[in-house]
């Protein structure tokens, strides 16, 4: 039989702690032969903090574990009987059901992008109202005029006496709204 992507509904905040439970448990019961790769989707986000560039990464499941295996009685109740975890999402409680090949592509390419291209933390908009935290234009507000997520930095019109001049700024030195 072929092993297949099944969701797992984690206690939240505790994904990747049933991740490495799970991977210890299906070596200490030596079933690696029912288990592929077990993963908590995640995307890595970029935010500058005081100029420095900072990583950090973003669960876009939250609460969920993906797990590739192939479901019988022993490989259902290894999971079932791990700590933290609810159950299976999808099918009924006794017999789950496996996502499809195609939304495990989906969400294996989107892992694979945020690796390749961090998204930054927050994402701005032209139009958008924000308020400078940083540098010379502290405590002004401005209206977002461009942006740029590649050198993560955008170009805000800001109100200078009365006249809306435009000013080049970091992502870090604005705040939404």
């Amino acid at each position: 039989m072929a092993k297949r992507w099944y969701v797992v509904h984690a206690y939240s905040g505790f994904e990747k702690h049933v991740m490495r439970s799970l991977k210890e448990r299906v070596k200490l019961h030596q079933m690696e032969d029912l288990f592929g790769e077990i993963l908590v989707p995640t995307e890595e986000v970029v935010e500058i903090r005081n100029g420095q560039k900072r990583r950090s990464e973003r669960k876009f499941f939250p609460g969920y574990v993906l797990v590739q295996m192939e479901m019988n009685e022993d490989s259902w109740h290894l999971i079932k009987d791990t700590p933290r975890v609810l159950g299976f999402i999808g099918g009924t409680a006794d017999k789950p059901a496996p996502i499809t090949q195609k939304e495990a592509d989906v969400i294996l390419q989107r892992v694979q992008e945020g690796v390749d291209k961090p998204k930054p933390k927050t994402l701005f908009e032209p139009g958008e109202m924000v308020r400078v935290i940083d540098g010379p234009f502290a405590d002004f507000n401005g209206v977002v005029e461009e942006v740029n997520y590649e050198k993560s930095r955008l170009q805000v019109a800001v109100m200078i006496f009365g006249r809306s001049t435009p000013v080049e700024l970091e992502f870090g030195q604005v705040e939404k709204g």
